[in-house]
């Protein structure tokens, strides 16, 4: 049976650089894949495009792109999809054109456009879309001149259309994550685009190895099973034509995949199994089947879905004032009971100050903190003190930056941990999820 050999090296902007190279190496593969985008990285990279047009896109795609060469040369028929175009595909697909040219390596690349919504959303309320906000109602009216990106989330048909024009090199901005398995799977078996059930299992594939070595062991919960992380081998679907997979990684590489590696991939960031939505299909993962067969070797399928939503995923960010945040260290005795006091000290001079942050938050790591009502240490050796604080004046922030040090001479004893300087002012980008008519979203391909 004819198969495509996907394989995703990359899970997030900063994921290990050395990973790509290591699995088109090793991977014997069809399609390297690198998904990079996530809500928050959408807005550093429309602040950073807003200052520099020809920024906005994941830099290390580049620095990437380069490691590549040898496996570019030695491998002609390997091609790339990936979404480091983020704000700016076009900037990004002309920077790799550098690299490519400079190697003297042909290879057409595609961009694909069309998310970026920022532009439109004056004309989209005017029409009476009222872009509100799925998690409270709210309309974005009263926010928009503070929004600073909007995308939707485009689905494979670009990437399935820039691969029937020739392109071997795929680079996108907002689309799902999924999409960069779906786009080169549903073009490689010339899949219609209304196989529902098909779909449905090139999007679990998808959704597998989108996260990188989080389905090889990363993040695993029996982690102490898992052999040699300093080499953990990133994923590799081969898919056939009906939707199922193997799921694997290259041989003599660490990490580990078997039953409760991917069922607990599977089960990452899904709200209803039965209705998983992405921009392709509605799939059912309450069907899939996953067998260990051993070796590293994950047999899936059985995948069901139904016809795509009508309306697409917006991800909008906007500026919502300023944070900061420290940390000290208390230790010795009563070491909890120190941090608590070191907090109430910096909130009360605050509030003297007429300077108290809209938000204040303190918490006491090492004592529970991270996992509140799980456990709980009333008493450790040490423990850490980290206070954040947002407001939407920057003054106010800078003033709780300033309260740090002066607690190791002026609060309790056995406070330290302050050498690293005050902490950072930043802004604050604040996440907007919503929804939009897909017809609304038509999406654009170019070619260099």
């Amino acid at each position: 049976m004819d198969k495509v050999r996907i394989g995703n090296a990359c899970g997030f902007w900063g994921d290990d650089p050395q990973a790509p190279a290591h699995l088109a190496t090793g991977g014997n593969l069809d399609f390297l894949t690198l998904e990079y985008l996530a809500e928050l990285t959408m807005s550093i990279l429309a602040h950073q495009k807003a200052k520099n047009p020809q920024a906005g896109y994941a830099g290390d795609f580049i620095t990437v792109l380069q490691s590549l060469i040898l496996s570019l040369k030695a491998q002609p028929r390997l091609k790339m999809v990936t979404n480091a175009g983020g704000m700016n595909p076009l900037a990004c697909a002309k920077k790799a054109k550098e690299v490519l040219d400079q190697a003297g390596i042909v290879r057409r690349i595609g961009y694909l456009t069309g998310d970026d919504l920022l532009d439109r959303l004056p004309d989209f309320i005017r029409q009476g879309i009222a872009l509100e906000n799925l998690d409270d109602g709210r309309p974005l009216e009263p926010f928009l001149s503070r929004v600073v990106s909007a995308n939707a989330y485009l689905g494979s048909e670009g990437i399935v259309q820039l691969l029937e024009q020739g392109a071997e090199i795929v680079i996108t901005g907002r689309v799902a994550d999924a999409c960069l398995t779906v786009g080169p799977a549903a073009w490689h078996f010339q899949t219609p685009l209304e196989d529902w059930n098909t779909l449905a299992g090139f999007s679990v594939a998808g959704h597998l190895i989108e996260c990188g070595a989080q389905v090889t062991g990363g993040n695993f919960t029996r982690w102490q099973e898992v052999p040699r992380y300093e080499s953990v081998g990133y994923p590799i679907a081969e898919i056939s034509s009906d939707g199922s997979f193997l799921l694997t990684k290259p041989q003599g590489t660490g990490g580990l995949v078997n039953f409760e590696t991917v069922a607990e991939q599977l089960l990452y960031e899904v709200g209803d199994p039965s209705a998983y939505l992405t921009p392709d299909v509605s799939a059912d993962f309450t069907s899939v089947e996953i067998q260990d067969i051993g070796s590293d070797r994950v047999q899936v399928g059985k995948a069901k879905g139904r016809p795509k939503p009508p309306l697409l995923k917006v991800s909008l960010a906007y500026r919502d004032g300023f944070m900061a945040s420290g940390t000290l260290v208390a230790g010795g005795g009563k070491a909890r009971e120190k941090a608590e006091c070191c907090g109430q000290i910096i909130r009360e001079k605050l509030r003297q100050a007429n300077a108290l942050p809209q938000e204040f938050l303190v918490e006491i790591l090492g004592a529970g903190d991270s996992l509140p009502g799980i456990y709980q240490r009333n008493d450790p050796p040490e423990a850490v003190l980290r206070l954040a604080a947002r407001d939407p004046s920057k003054g106010i922030i800078e003033r709780f930056t300033r309260e740090f040090a002066p607690l190791v001479t002026s609060g309790p004893q056995g406070i330290t941990g302050y050498t690293s300087g005050r902490p950072q002012v930043r802004e604050v980008f604040r996440y907007w999820p919503t929804t939009i008519p897909r017809d609304l979203v038509p999406f654009q391909l170019g070619f260099l």
